[in-house]
């Protein structure tokens, strides 16, 4: 190998942690000015430096609120099932001793004897 050759080899290799360490700081910097503009509610920007603003199309806007109509209704059935739940497990692990007499006690409040 010629000596000039080699010695343009080695001085590429010492330049390479350097060089690596100069793309890795600058892809990182890029990364964390977007997620500070992303935090701080800043709009992006496209490769021009224009603003790039999230699109709101109505149909979009009409589907969330049908999707959070939908959540609010799904958790309410959600809520009425856990008290149907909770009255049935008390029947279930209640003793039957006392089941009976809550049944004959209800039998006598609706107006006649059991």
């Amino acid at each position: 190998m010629d000596p000039e050759l080699a010695q343009i080899f080695n001085y590429v290799i010492q330049l390479l942690p350097a060089i690596v360490a100069i793309v890795a700081l600058g892809v990182g910097g890029s990364l964390l000015h977007t997620w500070l503009r992303i935090k701080n509610g800043y709009p992006l920007q496209n490769s021009w430096g224009m603003a790039i603003h999230p699109k709101s199309d109505k149909e979009a806007m009409e589907r969330i609120k049908l999707l959070t109509t939908e959540n609010a209704q799904l958790r309410a059935e959600i809520g009425s099932m856990k008290d149907r739940m909770e009255t049935i497990e008390r029947i279930v692990t209640d003793q039957p001793s006392l089941l009976a007499q809550e049944i004959d006690r209800l039998a006598i409040d609706k107006g006649g004897r059991a």
